[in-house]
């Protein structure tokens, strides 16, 4: 256990694992504030929290500026009341899901690719999140369930990637990820693993040896994809736990989500790209805001975000600039917008 100084500078303690921290977790927007020393109204808290609760982890908590409601960690968290708006233009599955949906927890949007929804549950709720509206309830939970999505692959020999997405697939136990893994690397011609995870970053001891071992003892070369959208999101020990995935070799990318407010700014996103780069994790994506219900008061325009990427690749080295994409249902690619 170790001891640590909370918002209001009394001591606090940290659980051990990843497992007891996630437990720990705030799900109340109200305990939220009040640990930051803010408040809000009732109604507000309600309208953003009827069907998309509040789940922080204290390590996220440990990085929001008390006392400021518009801290960029504390923005991409926080229930708002603009949530409830319908608006013409956003939609429940904005990216095409249901329609790509193959089997019981495999998405084959792209040509050589297949995801499985390895877990539906997240270490955080962000407020952006296009898959807000995902009928979890649906997905795979035993590995059992997973031999439906798994014979497709198999049954497929253009596939040559499997994507472990979810949810985040890293809310799996280390046995329960590495049996998974095994059965994938058991079809002869899957030859890449690509695991899109947050829990790096939002639970840093999540980055276990198991975990790491699971990827290195494959015969499948893994890329790992981190989400990262704000230098802020990076302190010492997500400095170590990214380190340590650098480490075990493959590819290190990291994805983010252009947001109103959290970093639509050219400073923020130079310093983003410089910490990554620092930590062997090259900066892959730069999303436009998938147009999910309930998100519209993050989306920056896409004229803002094009001024915004051209300028850094006047600062940066190319291999520093990441993509601008933005999804479009039933392209067979990401659309790069720069």
């Amino acid at each position: 256990m170790s001891i640590v100084a909370s918002k209001t500078d009394s001591v606090r303690t940290t659980p051990a694992t990843w497992q007891a921290i996630l437990k720990s977790a705030i799900r109340d927007s109200g305990e939220l504030l009040g640990r930051l020393g803010l408040e809000r109204s009732e109604q507000d808290r309600l309208a953003g929290e009827s069907d998309f609760p509040t789940f922080v982890t204290e390590p996220w908590l440990d990085r929001i500026k008390p006392g400021d409601p518009n801290d960029p960690l504390l923005l991409q968290v926080l229930p708002q009341a603009a949530e409830a708006l319908t608006l013409d233009g956003f939609a429940k599955d904005a990216v095409g899901d249901q329609a790509a949906t193959k089997a019981s927890g495999l998405l084959h949007k792209y040509h050589g690719r297949a995801l499985l929804i390895a877990s539906g549950t997240c270490a955080v709720h962000c407020r952006y999140c296009f898959r807000r509206h995902f009928p979890y309830s649906e997905a795979p939970v035993s590995i059992r369930e997973f031999d439906q999505a798994l014979q497709v692959v198999r049954e497929d020999p253009e596939i040559s990637e499997v994507i472990l997405s979810g949810g985040d697939p890293l809310m799996m136990v280390d046995q329960r990820l590495a049996d998974l893994i095994e059965l994938i690397e058991g079809i002869p011609h899957i030859q890449r693993l690509r695991v899109h995870t947050r829990l790096p970053i939002l639970i840093p001891q999540r980055v276990t040896d198991r975990f790491l071992a699971a990827l290195t003892d494959s015969r499948l070369t893994h890329v790992v994809v981190l989400h990262i959208n704000h230098p802020n999101e990076i302190d010492d020990e997500v400095r170590a736990a990214v380190r340590k995935i650098a480490n075990s070799g493959g590819l290190l990318l990291n994805q983010s989500v252009l947001l109103k407010g959290v970093n639509d700014r050219l400073d923020t996103l130079l310093e983003l790209s410089e910490r990554l780069i620092e930590l062997s994790c090259q900066p892959y994506y730069l999303h436009q805001l998938d147009r999910v219900q309930g998100v519209a008061h993050f989306e920056v325009s896409e004229e803002v975000g094009l001024d915004l990427v051209k300028k850094m690749r006047t600062r940066l080295p190319g291999y520093a600039v990441p993509r601008y994409v933005r999804e479009i249902p039933g392209e067979p690619s990401k659309t790069i917008i720069l």
